[in-house]
């Protein structure tokens, strides 16, 4: 069989390292240089009676961190897989949306006018990418990912499991009853 033109670029780019140490670096240098640039967390400096933030700080604290999350490969690989399945949702997204468009006519379709199908949505993306990160998280020698011990909770269920979850429940909900404010609410209507 043989190979593509492209497909032997995609295979080069591989072994020199671009999907292991440069996508990743970028992305986290990214990432990273951008929230400590909006949150102005290391500080603002005024130049001619302006404030800015330190971008150098800012890009030195990035770069740090972006070479310590490549000098993981743990860390990369679970980047790698889970930008790919983040990807995947929203190409999904994008496909739901697209075959509700097309019974929406020549109207245009936005989810404005559906604010809790927006919620709901919003949800389902939560889940989405919890459940995404579980399934890259690794938590043991033999490759099983924390998804599957949650799952395993629910597999193995037994009358232990239960009768723990229940223990813990009561004990949450007595902690909860002791720990509560007890005094009345003021009315606020005076």
């Amino acid at each position: 069989m043989v190979e593509s033109l492209f497909r032997g670029v995609i295979g080069f780019m591989e072994q020199i390292g671009v999907y292991d140490i440069i996508l990743p670096f970028l992305l986290v240098f990214t990432i990273v240089f951008a929230v400590l640039e909006k949150t102005k967390v290391l500080g603002m400096e005024k130049i001619d009676g302006k404030d800015y933030t330190k971008k150098n700080l800012n890009s030195i604290v990035a770069f740090a961190v972006a070479f310590l999350v490549i000098a993981s490969t743990q860390l990369v690989s679970m980047i790698n897989q889970v930008m790919a399945n983040v990807v995947l949702l929203l190409i999904l997204a994008i496909c739901f949306l697209m075959l509700v468009g097309v019974f929406m006519g020549d109207k245009e379709f936005t989810l404005k006018d559906y604010p809790n199908w927006v919620k709901f949505f919003m949800v389902l993306m939560f889940i989405g990418i919890v459940v995404i990160f579980l399934n890259a998280i690794v938590v043991n020698e033999k490759g099983n990912t924390a998804l599957e011990a949650v799952l395993s909770v629910f597999i193995y269920w037994n009358e232990t499991w239960a009768a723990a979850i229940i223990f813990l429940v009561v004990i949450g909900g007595f902690m909860f009853y002791i720990v509560r404010d007890s005094n009345p609410k003021e009315d606020k209507k005076k």
